[in-house]
């Protein structure tokens, strides 16, 4: 089936178990233990399915790209040699500079010739920066792995700290009498300053595989720092405490101002989903996203507004995330799932938070350490900060301690 298929599928599923619901309700409006096991199958049906639409989109995405065609028209002039935009290229983004890269990543004792193109990118601890076209598979990566980067602004700094100048409070107009004076009134401006933490990982290749031109090096320790280093930053991102890593949302301090405390510790109601929406301030409900647990997911499923009509409703187009009160929804494993105490939803404006990239990602190889089992070994680093910039852009919802 294609992604539209599934997705079609899916909404029919969906309205056949709201259907069910509504028929299979006593009268005090709960299930039968028969009937309630019969409404959790076709639930998680909904998950699966919703799994299946993200396999079918990534795979049509595949296709796609491999029915490319593999050889370019020739358009240049008899005589006259076609420059690419590669070998124009100087620095990191030149083609010997990721040649000479991914030599020295593979060879023991890399040759003089690619000790010198190396030159060019050698980092002050003594690694290597990334070649640019492989920083962006990468980053790629980072955000197929992280959705924290896909709602949230990224800047990139040099050295340093970053300085973000932030009104704190405005200024304000006053009725004035003929002749009068003019009160003043001035903003009062603050900064929050965003750093760089270092994050790292380190991968182990045995030589075997290392000297395999069958085995491709690029792609494994692509995927590899992807997985490990996406998972870690959207951990921070939400949970940080910012000692030694990035202030998350979730944070007592510095993080994002609870809008909602729920009545109960186990469980959220529709009124405190829309008391949350309402908490926002309208400006920054305009672009305003929710992030939750896969699995507060299906607890708000349930939910209905006054008029018995339910506050999510699935997505039928392709790239469309599904909607709660008509803004999108993102899942991540990252938020706390429903228990006493657990900030377990957040809802704004993700751009107010600024995530800071250190430029440079760095790759070191470690030749000799894991001799004495045939491995060779690649340290990972990038140094990346992140912060809420305005409190009052983003709410959360809190359950009861």
């Amino acid at each position: 089936m294609t992604a539209l298929e599934l997705r079609e599928k899916r909404a029919k599923l969906w309205e056949g178990t709201k259907a069910f619901l509504e028929s299979h309700r006593k009268e005090n409006g709960t299930l039968s233990a028969e009937d309630d096991a019969a409404y959790v199958k076709m639930e998680q049906e909904i998950s699966d399915l919703g799994r299946e639409i993200s396999r079918a989109e990534r795979q049509e995405a595949l296709d796609a790209e491999l029915r490319k065609p593999i050889n370019s028209p020739i358009t240049e002039k008899p005589h006259t040699a076609a420059v690419s935009a590669e070998d124009e290229a100087t620095g990191t983004k030149a083609k010997a500079y990721k040649k000479s890269f991914w030599n020295a990543m593979r060879q023991k004792s890399p040759m003089p010739e690619v000790l010198n193109a190396l030159q060019i990118g050698t980092d002050s601890e003594g690694g290597y920066l990334v070649p640019d076209e492989f920083e962006h598979t990468l980053i790629e990566g980072l955000e197929e792995e992280n959705i924290f980067r896909k709602i949230a602004h990224t800047i990139n700094t040099a050295s340093g700290d970053r300085k973000i100048p932030v009104v704190a409070t405005k200024g304000t107009a006053s009725w004035v009498d003929e002749e009068g004076t003019i009160s003043e009134s001035d903003d009062a401006f603050s900064q929050v300053s965003i750093g760089a933490y270092k994050l790292g990982t380190l991968i182990k290749v045995s030589n075997e595989l290392l000297h395999d031109s069958v085995f491709n090096l690029e792609e494994y320790i692509s995927k590899e720092f992807t997985r490990r280093i996406g998972a870690k930053e959207e951990d921070a991102f939400f949970n940080g405490d910012g000692d030694g890593k990035p202030t998350g949302i979730f944070n007592s301090t510095g993080g994002a101002e609870v809008g909602v405390t729920a009545a109960s510790s186990t469980a959220i109601t529709a009124d405190e989903i829309i008391d949350l929406f309402y908490s926002l301030g309208a400006p920054y409900r305009k672009k305003a996203v929710w992030v939750v647990n896969d699995a507060t997911v299906k607890a708000v499923r349930k939910l209905k507004d006054g008029n018995g009509n339910y506050l999510w409703q699935p997505a039928l187009t392709a790239d469309t995330p599904d909607t709660l009160l008509g803004r999108p929804v993102y899942t991540s494993t990252a938020v706390p799932t429903i228990e006493a105490g657990a900030k377990v939803i957040a809802f704004g404006d993700f751009n107010y938070y600024w995530i800071a990239d250190r430029q440079g990602r760095v790759f070191k190889k470690l030749s000799e350490l894991y001799a004495t089992t045939d491995q060779t070994g690649f340290v990972a680093t990038q140094r990346v900060d992140g912060k809420l910039i305005l409190p009052e852009a983003i709410k959360v919802l809190k359950m009861k301690a």
